[in-house]
Parts: structure tokens; sequence; C-alpha cells
């Protein structure tokens, strides 16, 4: 099994955040992937306007943003499928430095599904794997490795076209690291899942990574890259707008505590507010409000004050969520017809 390595700081240049250019993910020089101003137009559309970017050895890194922010064609240029209008792509894979994609040694997860309907499922599976370099016994012992741990073992015989769209992403998802690649690119993998599948393609992507796969994503469900990504970064407008750890995104928006209470009697909005330490007060339902706290806030003090002035007949304290940096980042931004691709 290979060592994951830890990601070293850097910059992540383009941003409006000036905090945030001083996140790089990664030196360039041990970077797996390095993106240095690229751009990327499209008629009058930007939909990559100068980013840079450095992905370390044995990270997940999330790519965020919203429908035409930029993010699919970022992909793509990193796949060397569409060729940027200015700017560099450079690998480092199989130990080797390169401006081109071997690839035999990535990993492709397309939000879009394509795949040969009327094809069985293992013989799908074996020709990806064939494409990608394996020896025809080793594409079927990790075909059917993967069947098994995915549930589908007893489906490998049966078309495509026989499973739900859940087990249609299951088979997609493997097609893309049956070949064990040493960098993957996956664009929406949750997609289709349901909530028990979730889990369990969470687990997947960190056995990829802790056995040495190094995994870009690009995904719309803030809760599991919350848990899953090592670094995010947030795209808006073809540029980065913010980059980092959770931690780091926390601590750049000096993003405190939510407290969720549920109240008996009258509460006066403007004496909660005048407490030290409290950013913002809004009720939620009838009975229930939501506190907004300063990063640093005793907690007992708070506490204490609120309860002063307020009956609390339950309370619940949380961090500020991924979804919320997110909203607090890219909100307002205007769908740009999408992203204009060929």
């Amino acid at each position: 099994m290979t060592t994951r390595a830890e990601p070293d700081p850097g910059i992540a240049s383009a941003s409006p955040v000036g905090a945030a250019a001083a996140l790089w993910t990664g030196p360039a020089a041990t970077a797996i992937l390095t993106l240095e101003d690229v751009h990327k137009t499209f008629g009058q559309i930007r939909a990559v306007d100068g980013i840079s970017l450095a992905v370390s050895p044995g990270e997940i890194v999330a790519l965020l943003g919203p429908n035409g922010a930029g993010k699919t064609t970022l992909l793509r240029i990193a796949l060397g499928l569409i060729r940027p209008d200015r700017g560099s792509v450079r690998y480092r894979l199989g130990g080797m430095a390169s401006d081109r994609l071997d690839t035999t040694r990535i990993g492709y997860l397309p939000e879009e599904r394509g795949l040969y309907q009327d094809v069985p499922v293992r013989r799908y599976l074996m020709y990806f794997a064939a494409l990608r370099g394996m020896r025809r016994p080793d594409a079927r012992r990790e075909s059917d490795r993967w069947l098994e741990r995915l549930g589908l073992a007893d489906r490998a015989n049966d078309p495509l076209r026989t499973l739900s769209q859940g087990n249609q992403q299951k088979i997609q998802f493997i097609s893309s690291v049956v070949h064990r690649p040493e960098l993957a690119f996956l664009d929406e993998p949750f997609s289709g899942l349901d909530p028990l599948n979730q889990e369990l393609f969470l687990t997947l992507i960190r056995e990829l990574r802790d056995a040495g796969t190094t995994v870009v994503l690009s995904a719309h469900h803030m809760q599991l890259v919350e848990r899953l990504a090592d670094r995010i970064i947030l795209v808006r407008a073809g540029r980065i707008a913010d980059a980092g750890t959770i931690g780091q995104l926390r601590e750049r928006w000096r993003a405190g505590r939510r407290l969720q209470l549920r109240v008996g009697g009258d509460v006066d909005v403007a004496s909660l507010e005048a407490i030290p330490g409290v950013r913002r007060v809004r009720r939620t339902a009838g009975d229930e409000f939501e506190i907004e706290v300063e990063p640093d806030t005793s907690l007992s003090r708070l506490l204490t004050e609120i309860g002063q002035r307020v009956e609390v007949l339950d309370l619940r304290s949380e961090e500020v969520t991924l979804h919320d940096i997110y909203v607090r980042t890219v909100g307002g931004v205007v769908d740009r017809t999408e992203e204009v691709t060929p």
C-alpha cells in the first residue's frame, strides 16, 4: 500500500479573497497535476479565466461551484480533452514530469452516463480495463473484485440496460478506477445514489486515496464533500474564489458556531443581537431561532446571557458548514448558460 503524502501548503491564484492567494494546493515541483494561468473562452464566455492550481500526490481535492462556474471545463482541460487558449498543464505520473498525459495512469468518471447499454457488465469493465493497459486475466480479476465489493457479482453477465440508475453509476465508477490509476477525475460521483450508496462511495474514494490514487472530484453534495475532501477549491465565474481545507475556509470567513434554539414565550430579537459575540439572530420556525456566534466567543457566558433574556426549551450547537461558506463565497452567481463545451 502506498503511503499517503500530506498535502503541502502553496498558492491558489485568481482569487477575489485576498487570503486565498496564499493557498496553492502544493508546490509545482512535486505536484502530480499543475495548471498555471489557464484560460479558455467559448465565444463571449470566459469559461476559465486565469486559474492556477497544483494537486499534491495522495490528496482528495474537490472543485465546487455553481452551474457554469467553469468546473467541468477545468476538468476537461486537465484531462487533455480541451486545449486551453493560454496557460499550461503539467503532470507527474510514474515518477516522470511531462506536459503530455499518460492516459493509462489516469481514470475519468464523467458526469454524463455513457454506458453501452446492450453490453454485459463484466465485458464492459474488462474492455475499459484493457483500454488502460491491463492484461485480460488482470482485467477479469479486478472487474470481478470490484463487482463483489459493490454487491453486483450476480449481475456480471447481465446487459447494462437492466441495471438501475444507481447500479449503472456504480459500473461507471468501477470502469474509471478498475486499472488502479495514479490520478482519478470524478465528475459528480454521487449522482443517482441513495444515502447508503453515497456512504459506500465515501468509503471507496477514501480507500482509493489510501492505496495511492490522487483524486480530483467535482460534486454538489456539500455534506459529503465536507467529510471527504482534504482540500476544497471554490470556483466562481471561471476563477478561484477561495481554496483551502474546511478548517482554513472557516477561519478565513471568521465563521464561528450556530446555536439552534427552541424557546418559550416572547423573544426580543434585538436584545439577543445586543449580546457580545452574537453576529445575527433569525427566526427559523414559530418558536425556533438560529443564532450565529462570532469565533472565540465563550459559550458558557453566551448561554448565561441568552438564558437571562429568553426561556430556552431546547438547544443545539453546530459549526458553520461548507454549505454556508459556499453560499457566502459564490452566492448570486448567474448561470452562464451552463458551460459551453464542444
